[in-house]
């Protein structure tokens, strides 16, 4: 069995630590061991969206699959769902479809007819 370590910036809200406004303190960062039965695998993909770029660390530790992306400008966790095609991701509101190069953010209680928040491009050579 395969360990792999999940280091993500405490955007969780269990993992949020309270300063003084004063005080200046680095981010709080967790560690998950996540166990595998197979081969564990760490890539980042870069996509454009629109005129920014979005990185996407995706971890592959079967039976753990993980986005994490920048939402509202902290780090988040999406965990897979079931699609019946491409990856699907969800935290929260949220959720992450890619499919081939291609990938969108939703927030989910917008409604199903409301547009993406962001709609993504793999950006590779």
């Amino acid at each position: 069995m395969h360990h792999l370590p999940l280091i993500a910036a405490a955007g969780l809200a269990a993992c949020v630590v309270s300063a003084p406004a004063h005080a200046q303190q680095a981010q709080p960062h967790i560690t998950l061991p996540l166990e595998a039965s197979g081969e564990a695998s760490m890539n980042t993909v870069t996509y454009t969206c629109g005129g920014e770029t979005l990185s996407v660390s995706y971890v592959n530790a079967d039976p753990n699959f993980l986005a994490i992306l920048p939402v509202e400008g902290k780090s988040t966790v999406f965990a897979s769902v079931i699609a019946a095609s491409g990856a699907r991701y969800a935290a929260g509101q949220y959720e992450w479809w890619s499919k081939g190069d291609d990938a969108t953010l939703r927030d989910l209680t917008a409604g199903e007819d409301a547009k993406p928040v962001l709609e993504c491009t793999s950006a590779s050579e």
